[in-house]
């Protein structure tokens, strides 16, 4: 029986190990029962140390008796009971991927009351590794920095929740260091690609409408599959964006929100689309603008969008590019025309204008280079006039 060292209150005894413990109070079961902590150290004057450090690190909290579930299963119970109310369903398959593939593995069973900081980056640091599921020739088993980022955004939203849920007294994860957003570089259509890519679907008459209107919209792939009609307004040109189709799951086509609140918007058209849509409007026989070839009361699969781009790009030599890329193409021939970035960011979805002007650096770049050119010719005119002067 390890014998207890006289301490007032019998928190801290010498074990039959040689090891000191001690123990603080940070929460109270349901029935009222008190909750502790456990530390262990070598020596008398290091666990007076470390208790003194673990009061600080717990003063004022008061943790439920949920709080020695494993991360796991917070993370499940988290995925089911908040993130589903205010999430897409397909942002909550992405989710629930990263949890199984790349969160459970690691840190699954250990408990919340474990987590540090420390752990944390240490797990962040072995998924960048060889936290990839399938090993590829030119990654082998290294995660994307991108799928490390959605990682850690993940666990900070699920152990916010922790905290704000008495199981956590702080977020482990502030304070880790993540990779930064590294973008591949857009790829678009430039004037003769994008010349060559509208010749080539004049000749496609089942999909004409749906590209042309992609072309000049830049709706998101999910967005153009969930237009309706009653969203097209030909009196005034008006377009209104306000669902979206995700990827086929279990047989069915999921219809849900926008992307992002801001995701839900209303366009003006330019006149050619106005006129195509108007005219497909009179054959139209469903609700939808871009219905399912064979049953058309569904709107189109955004996959059969994306296979068909494909196709056609194939058909016309140009680069096989993501169908996110017309969205690009779209985004950078309009601001490279003129177009202004706060009006293009509203017409695009963004959140606000910076972000569209972080997206497209490159273009506002070359735009800036031009406009200094502009501005020097003007003024070799005025120092020239004067000279002559």
């Amino acid at each position: 029986m390890a014998k207890r060292r006289p301490s007032g209150d019998g928190m801290v005894r010498k074990r039959d190990d040689g090891r000191w413990e001690g123990r603080i109070v940070v929460g109270h079961k349901n029935n009222g029962e008190p909750i502790y902590r456990y530390v262990l150290a070598k020596t008398q004057a290091e666990l007076i140390q470390k208790l003194h450090d673990k009061i600080e690190m717990y003063r004022d909290a008061d943790l439920s008796d949920d709080c020695n579930m494993t991360l796991g299963e917070w993370l499940d119970r988290w995925l089911y009971e908040y993130a589903i109310l205010t999430i897409r369903e397909s942002t909550l398959y992405g989710y629930e991927m990263i949890v199984k593939n790349q969160i459970k593995p690691y840190l699954g069973e250990c408990p919340l009351s474990a987590l540090t900081t420390n752990e944390i980056q240490k797990f962040y640091n072995t998924i960048k590794k060889r936290g990839r599921v399938h090993s590829d020739r030119t990654h082998g088993t290294e995660l994307a920095d991108s799928m490390v980022r959605k990682t850690h955004l993940l666990l900070h939203e699920a152990l916010d929740m922790a905290v704000k849920q008495r199981l956590l007294v702080s977020n482990p994860t502030n304070g880790t260091t993540i990779p930064k957003n590294n973008y591949k570089d857009k790829q678009i259509l430039n004037d003769e690609q994008l010349d060559k890519f509208m010749e080539t679907i004049k000749a496609d008459e089942k999909w004409y409408d749906f590209f042309y209107t992609e072309i000049t919209t830049g709706l998101r792939k999910g967005e153009i599959c969930g237009l309706r009609w009653e969203d097209f307004d030909e009196s005034i040109g008006k377009l209104k964006i306000k669902r979206s189709v995700g990827r086929l799951k279990n047989g069915v086509l999921p219809i849900g929100e926008t992307k992002t609140e801001t995701g839900t918007r209303e366009i003006l058209l330019p006149p050619s689309t106005i006129e195509l849509l108007t005219k497909r409007k009179e054959k139209a026989v469903g609700d939808w603008i871009f219905p399912n070839f064979c049953k058309p009361e569904e709107p189109m699969n955004p996959r059969s969008a994306y296979t068909h781009l494909k196709v056609l790009l194939k058909k016309a030599e140009l680069p096989l590019i993501r169908f996110h890329d017309l969205r690009h193409t779209f985004a950078t021939h309009a601001i490279a025309g003129g177009v202004d970035a706060k009006t293009l960011s509203g017409i695009l979805g963004h959140t606000n204008a910076s972000f569209t002007l972080d997206t497209y650096t490159h273009v506002t770049t070359d735009m800036q280079k031009n406009a200094a050119k502009v501005v020097g010719n003007f003024m070799d005119e005025i120092i020239g006039g004067v000279d002559n002067g």
